[in-house]
């Protein structure tokens, strides 16, 4: 009688690390990447003073992770990097980034020199500077993303506001979060924005000579007529708006996050899949 063959081996689990890991989104992500079977947290970076060398879950309240907080982003790279070296294709560590955008350009292009899949969730990049970022996954023949939004709901209203926007010349983009937030207007509203414009027509006709008796009143306004606007309050999350026009009628769509624990099922879907990716995507829409 033979013996049967063992079952095989699970996958290891997928290497995480975490920028930003004591701020709101940061700590959010630790907690997803914790709870979820087929991930570990290997690094957690932070540069907020007195934390250098604690226990990251004892810092967040999670109870003891045996991760340390690290202000050292190379370094950390380096060492989730090394731990996983002969990983091979679909392999390696992910970084989870939600930081600021004036550091977030400089840490993609790390974690690619350090062959980390970088998951980027902040959003105010540049169109240069996605631009670059795309060279640099080609170059490193390696997967990353840009998702300036994370929840299912955007992505859903996104593609209702891109159909939409056949029907109706008039529209305009309001966005709100709260105001911590160091970018206007945010990236999730852009990206709505462009996906509209992908039609090539023009938007929002003069029907007269408008002026502003306060300058930016009426919002930014983009070369195909959209016009967006920013607001920056305490108490919100993040929330936004499309709102069309028509003699007779307005048809208007609206998303709301109501906690930071709604992006945390696209943050894992993008963790999960980024190892697997050609090159640098931009949007969750790419990924579903």
């Amino acid at each position: 009688m033979t013996a049967s063959s063992p079952p095989p081996a699970a996958p290891a689990p997928i290497p995480v690390v975490v920028a930003g890991a004591l701020g709101r989104m940061g700590a959010e992500v630790i907690k997803a990447v914790v709870a979820a079977p087929d991930c570990a947290l290997v690094g957690a970076i932070d540069t907020t003073p007195g934390h250098e060398g604690e226990d990251v879950g004892l810092a967040l309240g999670l109870g003891e992770l045996e991760v340390a907080l690290s202000g050292d982003f190379e370094g950390t790279l380096c060492q989730a990097s090394q731990s996983v070296r002969q990983a091979g294709p679909g392999g390696g560590a992910v970084l989870v980034d939600f930081t600021h955008p004036s550091v977030v350009f400089e840490h993609c292009r790390g974690a690619f020199a350090y062959g980390v899949h970088p998951v980027i969730g902040t959003t105010g990049l540049r169109p240069d500077q996605l631009a670059d970022l795309a060279r640099f996954a080609d170059k490193a023949s390696m997967g990353g993303a840009v998702v300036p939004n994370f929840c299912v709901g955007m992505v859903l209203l996104q593609q209702a506001a891109a159909a939409a926007a056949r029907f109706y010349d008039y529209a305009e983009l309001t966005e709100l979060h709260h105001n911590r937030k160091a970018d206007a207007p945010s990236g999730t509203c852009l990206k709505t924005a462009e996906l509209m414009e992908e039609l090539g027509k023009p938007f929002n006709p003069p029907q007269v000579e408008e002026h502003e008796s306060l300058a930016g009143c009426r919002g930014g306004l983009r070369e195909s007529g959209l016009r967006l606007h920013s607001v920056r309050l305490p108490g919100l999350v993040a929330h936004q708006e499309v709102m069309f026009g028509s003699p007779g009628e307005t048809y208007t769509l609206r998303h709301d996050t109501i906690d930071r624990s709604a992006y945390m099922p696209g943050v894992l879907l993008t963790v999960r899949k980024v190892r697997s990716l050609g090159g640098l995507v931009y949007g969750l829409e790419r990924l579903l």
